[in-house]
Order: C-alpha cells, then structure tokens, then sequence
C-alpha cells in the first residue's frame, strides 16, 4: 500500500508539481493572472482531464523559513478547497508575492482563501459559488 492512498490499496494519482520542469512549463506557456499578494500561472494539459496539480513557490522576500512553510500551508489548503471549481487537466503555480507573508500574518488562512479566490475569479478559472 502506497502512503497517502487513504487505505484503498490504488495508489493515488499526484496531484502536486514537484519537478523543475513541470514548473517551468507551466511558467513559459500557460497563462499568469496578479493581484497584490499572489501570482497565479495556468496551464491546461492535452488529453488529460484529470484533477487540477498545483505548485508553489514562496520566496525568501516572503520572510524566513517558519514564515515561507505557513504561507506555503495556508495556500495549499486553499487551493483545495476551491479545486472543485477549477477546470479539470489543468496545472497550477501560485507565486507568493512579498506582501503574502504579511496577510497571513494579519489575516491567517481567510485572507491567503480571499487572495486566492479573488485572483481565480478575475482569471475566469473558478467556476461556480467559490468567490
């Protein structure tokens, strides 16, 4: 059994980018839509319809390591809970902005969610009652 499959015995599909490549795809040929705390790069797979992957990165202008792993948490917890709405196949990379590390320490996960979700709905790529 595979860790993370939720004890089913299949092991579950990755739904993260972890290579450099993957990363790099995504920047150079999808699409990149901002606002003030976030950077969000879509790019749709061919032939796959499978569910949304996501990357993030988080740089050291975000604040020190402690700081850099919360952000990284707190949107990763976000971009699930909106992945419903999100087209299928596709990939994602969030890109913390400086000001990133700021509201989640003002604000904690409801502003990283209210980012996050803003930048979604300007892009077009949220569907549905996720704003």
């Amino acid at each position: 059994m595979a860790w993370g499959d939720g004890g089913s015995g299949a092991p579950r599909k990755r739904r993260r980018l972890s290579r450099s490549g993957e990363f790099d795809r995504v920047y150079r040929e999808g699409r990149s839509h901002a606002n003030r705390y976030l950077v969000v790069y879509s790019f749709p797979r061919v032939g796959d319809h499978s569910q949304p992957r996501l990357g993030i990165s988080v740089g050291r202008k975000v604040g020190g390591a402690v700081d850099r792993n919360r952000v990284k948490r707190l949107l990763r917890e976000a971009f699930w809970k909106v992945a419903g709405t999100l087209p299928d196949g596709h990939d994602f990379v969030i890109v913390a902005r400086p000001d990133a590390g700021l509201l989640a320490a003002e604000q904690d996960e409801e502003g990283i969610s209210r980012a996050l979700r803003e930048v979604l709905h300007q892009a077009g790529l949220a569907r549905g009652g996720a704003g």
